[in-house]
C-alpha cells in the first residue's frame, strides 16, 4: 500500500471554489429544522495541489468554512506534465465513472460544472473528460479523485518497469 504523505494546506496558496450547496430538512416532533450541506473544492494551480471536503451546518457561509477546513485536510499532488495530465485515466466512485484525456495545448478543460472545477483548482489547463453513470456532484468529485490518484509520471513508470527514462 502507498503510504500519503500530508500536505499542508496553511503554506499553500489555495483557492476554494463552492460546487454545491444542498438544503436540508429535518422533521422533527416541533416542525422542521433546515440546515445547509456545502461540498467545496480548494486547490493550489501552481503547485498541481487539489482537495474536496464537505460541510454541514444551520447557514450557509458555516457550512462552506466548514467545508473549505476538511477540503485542506484532504490535498493530493497531482502528477501534470506542462499543460495537461500525462495520460488517459477512468475513475470510479460508486455508479459514477470520470473519463480523463489528455489534450493539445489550446483545448482548454472540456468537462461539466463538477468536474471542470476539480480540473481547474488542480492546475490543469487542457483536458478531455466524461462523465458517465452518477449525476450526483459527491460521486463525480470523489470518481475524478480516483483518476487523479491513478496518473503517474514518466520517471514512476520506468522506476516500476525497471528502466530509464530515456528507454520509454
Amino acid at each position: 500500500m502507498v503510504t500519503k504523505k500530508r500536505l499542508d494546506g496553511n503554506r499553500m496558496n489555495l483557492k476554494d471554489e463552492v460546487v454545491s450547496i444542498n438544503r436540508v430538512t429535518k422533521v422533527v416532533k416541533g416542525g422542521k429544522n433546515m440546515s445547509f450541506a456545502a461540498l467545496v473544492i480548494v486547490g493550489d494551480a501552481a503547485e498541481g495541489v487539489v482537495g474536496y471536503g464537505s460541510g454541514k451546518a444551520k447557514e450557509v457561509p458555516q457550512a462552506i468554512r466548514k467545508g473549505i477546513e476538511a477540503a485542506k485536510k484532504n490535498l493530493i499532488k497531482v502528477n501534470l506534465t506542462e499543460y495537461t495530465i500525462p495520460h488517459q485515466v477512468l475513475g470510479h466512485f460508486g455508479s459514477g465513472e470520470v473519463l480523463l484525456k489528455p489534450a493539445p495545448e489550446g483545448t482548454g478543460v472540456i468537462a461539466g460544472k463538477t468536474v471542470r472545477a476539480v480540473m481547474t483548482a488542480a492546475g490543469v489547463q487542457n483536458v478531455l473528460t466524461k462523465s458517465l453513470g452518477s449525476a450526483n456532484p459527491h460521486n463525480v468529485i470523489k470518481a475524478t479523485f480516483d483518476a487523479l490518484t491513478q496518473l503517474r509520471d514518466r520517471a514512476e513508470v520506468a522506476a516500476l518497469r525497471g528502466k530509464s527514462v530515456d528507454e520509454l
